[in-house]
């Protein structure tokens, strides 16, 4: 007569065999899903610097795009986890106030999952052949300064991604 079914030892190897794996692939599987809703996250604030480009030379007018915990108005600070705000600055006022009679053009969501910090408290994109607003924006997670990566945008309006200071020196994170 066989017998069909495991026997407890290989019930035991197999469930210690599957515990292995997944103390293993948990910890990738977090860094993995951290990556991508900061790549997320730098996609979403390099297509607002494309649309506030666009904008700009469409509309002929001031575009800027600012910090905003709110999405109504800008606000001073150089943390920019809360969210931005791009609208379009028809009457060209520095700081740069959303006025009643100018269009809100896009909100960009706040980084529930870490830090942005920038050293400009707003972006301002203008139309042709005059000189835009440049600075830069650090995209931090809970991994550290390892991971960070920045929004580097040119006198032009043009962003690129960089995962050093301009010296090779490695990105700083404020604390989380």
């Amino acid at each position: 007569m066989r017998v069909h079914g495991l026997t407890l030892i290989e019930l035991l190897v197999t469930l210690t065999v599957v515990v292995v794996i997944m103390l293993a692939g948990v910890p990738a599987l977090q860094n993995l899903l951290m990556g991508q809703r900061m790549t997320a996250q730098i996609n979403d604030f390099v297509h607002s610097v494309f649309l506030a480009k666009q904008s700009a030379h469409t509309r002929q007018t001031e575009t800027v795009i600012c910090k905003s915990s709110t999405g109504r108005r800008c606000e001073p600070g150089a943390d920019w986890s809360d969210g931005w705000l791009m609208f379009a600055n028809q009457d060209q006022d520095y700081p740069a106030t959303v006025d009643a009679n100018e269009p809100v053009l896009a909100i960009g969501d706040a980084f529930r999952h870490g830090n942005i910090h920038g050293n400009r408290r707003e972006f301002v994109f203008r139309a042709f052949e005059i000189r835009s607003t440049n600075g830069t924006l650090v995209f931090c997670d809970a991994r550290g300064a390892a991971h960070a990566r920045a929004v580097v945008i040119s006198y032009t309006g043009r962003p690129r991604i960089a995962t050093t200071r301009p010296g090779g020196s490695p990105l700083r994170c404020p604390t989380l």
